[in-house]
């Protein structure tokens, strides 16, 4: 598989809760930061959103919000609007005025990730994926966003299912959408696969993964010097080749071990390690626990 989707497998990701969101007049409310990957869909009319440190976005019918990892924010009819502290929860809400038509509706609520390797591969990924209706809905982004529209206001049997389904998709074309990672503050993985000269050795890189590459060997494969290679590779994508290589050997053996049934000699063969030794000692240095302990954190948690 090509990176993006190595990435996307170990992640597992799900659609763990959805809700219809409405309000009518002046309404604004908060949440607290959480682990849980977040996404609001705008269904009808627009609101503000305001990230800690950040200044407020606008948000309009058709956009769409994807939060890797799910800061403090408010959300409001109006920029600066002070409102209650909230939890997240799986039921619709009505923010506002409560009668009458309301003024604004969406789609919110979180994935799920598988939860060995979330960390890590969340760390390669945006803070913060923002795409407008104006850019979206001209590609695959814009249809996926109308049927799921078009699906949350049905009444269809396996309703339930579908909107599932189809916010799993549309997770998978946003990290894709072409606007994300061409942002200079976004380095990570989708940055790197945007230059073409990082994304032919991280394509090597994916789909060799037990090969004994040296930052010499994917400099050769970029077309690129070594110095020059290694420099970019780690202001792109966030971290040195090497480095990159190792955190992905360490989560494919990561979920390996989650999973079980495979002996450490075989996972350790899997990823490229010469010995379950050497493949110990590099996941106890990378994870401070033993794979054998990790295992067995995973079976029992």
């Amino acid at each position: 598989m090509d990176p993006l989707s190595d990435i996307i497998a170990l992640l597992r990701p799900h659609a763990a809760l959805s809700k219809p969101i409405t309000a009518r007049g002046r309404w604004g409310v908060r949440y607290q930061a959480h682990d849980a990957p977040g996404f609001t869909l705008i269904l009808a009319g627009q609101a503000w959103v305001t990230f800690e440190g950040s200044a407020p976005l606008q948000m309009a019918q058709g956009d769409f919000l994807l939060m890797p990892t799910t800061p403090a924010f408010a959300l409001g009819s109006e920029p600066g609007l002070a409102g209650p502290l909230l939890e997240p929860s799986k039921e619709a809400v009505r923010h506002g005025e409560q009668d009458g038509e309301p003024e604004f509706a969406a789609l919110g609520g979180s994935f799920s990730f598988e939860r060995a390797n979330a960390p890590l591969l969340l760390a390669l990924l945006p803070g913060l994926i923002h795409i407008p209706a104006a850019q979206g809905m001209t590609d695959r982004m814009g249809r996926t966003i109308h049927l799921l529209a078009e699906e949350c206001t049905s009444s269809h049997p396996g309703k339930d299912l579908i909107v599932q389904r189809m916010l799993e998709v549309l997770l998978v074309e946003a990290l894709r959408w072409q606007g994300v990672g061409h942002d200079a503050a976004s380095a990570g993985l989708l940055a790197g696969l945007r230059d073409p000269a990082l994304a032919r050795a991280l394509h090597a890189v994916h789909a060799d993964i037990r090969a004994r590459w040296t930052v010499a060997q994917l400099a050769k494969i970029a077309g690129m010097s070594r110095s020059a290679f290694s420099a970019r590779f780690s202001l792109i994508v966030g971290r040195a080749p090497m480095e990159y290589l190792t955190s992905w050997r360490l989560a494919v053996a990561k979920d390996a071990l989650a999973r079980g049934g495979e002996s450490l000699d075989r996972i350790a063969d899997d990823i490229g390690y010469e010995s379950a030794s050497a493949f110990s000692t590099a996941f106890r240095k990378h994870n401070g626990t033993p794979p054998g302990s990790f295992a067995r954190m995973m079976r029992d948690a």
